[in-house]
């Protein structure tokens, strides 16, 4: 699929991109994990395309695949090496088109934390009208950034209401952001989906610093005869004109996933009995309230 790749601040990492940015395709699964797994997720995707699908056209079996990281080990035994082979197989065959993505404490995300509160994975979409159809713009995170002080939910300062005597950490955490999207879109253009991506992040309050890795990554699901082809293949494109919904439904749906990553997150105590708090519901609901945002 025709993909498109931005690193905000690069402080992580994300196999593959330098393959994507050149030849402007994703040619496999997104995988996600922690730091210190991300060589055994990556050797792990080549093995099953080795194992369960046949060489290419020349006879290789030559795979990049695109893997990304935030670190966890404030409450993941981050060193104990504990993803394995076996669990990426079980991910890449779990996989279903249409089934609910789960959020919060799942997979990657199980040790993230954002904002000072317990984080994970999360994810939003937007549906845009179109002259020929619609079209569909998804994100999904995993949150792993932010100081406490800066979030931000619907313009409310929530981090400063909600900090009261807590002592926000300095910000060093990560975030990946995976956009997908069914509009017809060119690599070139996927990269500024990737971008904006940047835009949504900001608007929680997070300003990317020294030590976070932000790494976004988009795709299209359209054209997919392109990748392959050994003539000219004949391709959809929206015009840069058309791009602006796109654009900004991808800045919307990045926000709402970040905070719905924060909200679906619950308590977690994790290695050496360090525990972090899920954001309260009652008192971010009492803060929203106060702000006039909240619709009862």
């Amino acid at each position: 699929m025709f993909a498109g790749f931005f690193a905000l601040n690069g402080n992580g990492e994300m196999t593959g991109t330098a393959w994507v940015k050149e030849s402007g395709f994703l040619e496999g699964p997104v995988l996600l994990t922690n730091t210190h797994s991300v060589g055994v997720a990556r050797d792990a995707a080549i093995a099953w395309r080795v194992r369960r699908a046949p060489a290419d056209a020349l006879g290789y079996y030559w795979s990049l695949p695109v893997v990304a990281e935030t670190w966890d080990g404030d409450l993941n035994d981050i060193n104990g090496f504990h993803v394995k082979e076996r669990h990426v197989f079980e991910a890449i065959e779990g996989a279903r088109a249409g089934a609910p993505v789960a959020e919060g404490d799942v997979g990657a995300g199980t040790g993230t934390s954002a904002f000072g509160w317990k984080a994970g994975i999360g994810t939003a979409s937007r549906r845009l009208a179109a002259d020929d159809g619609a079209y569909t713009v998804g994100a999904l995170v995993q949150a792993n950034c932010g100081r406490l002080d800066q979030l931000t939910i619907a313009g409310v300062p929530v981090g400063r209401e909600l900090a009261g005597e807590r002592k926000g950490k300095r910000e060093g955490g990560s975030i990946v952001v995976v956009i997908a999207t069914d509009a017809p879109l060119l690599p070139h253009q996927l990269e500024r989906l990737a971008r904006r991506g940047a835009l949504g992040l900001a608007r929680t309050g997070a300003t990317s610093g020294d030590g976070s890795g932000d790494l976004f990554i988009a795709f299209s699901t359209a054209n997919p005869g392109v990748w392959g082809a050994e003539a000219a293949a004949t391709l959809r494109a929206l015009p840069n004109a058309r791009l602006d919904p796109v654009l900004d439904a991808t800045v919307q749906a990045t926000e709402e996933a970040i905070i719905n990553a924060l909200v679906a997150a619950e308590t977690l105590t994790g290695m050496g009995g360090r525990t972090v708090e899920a954001l309260p519901h009652d008192r971010l609901r009492a803060v929203l309230k106060r702000y006039g945002r909240l619709v009862e």
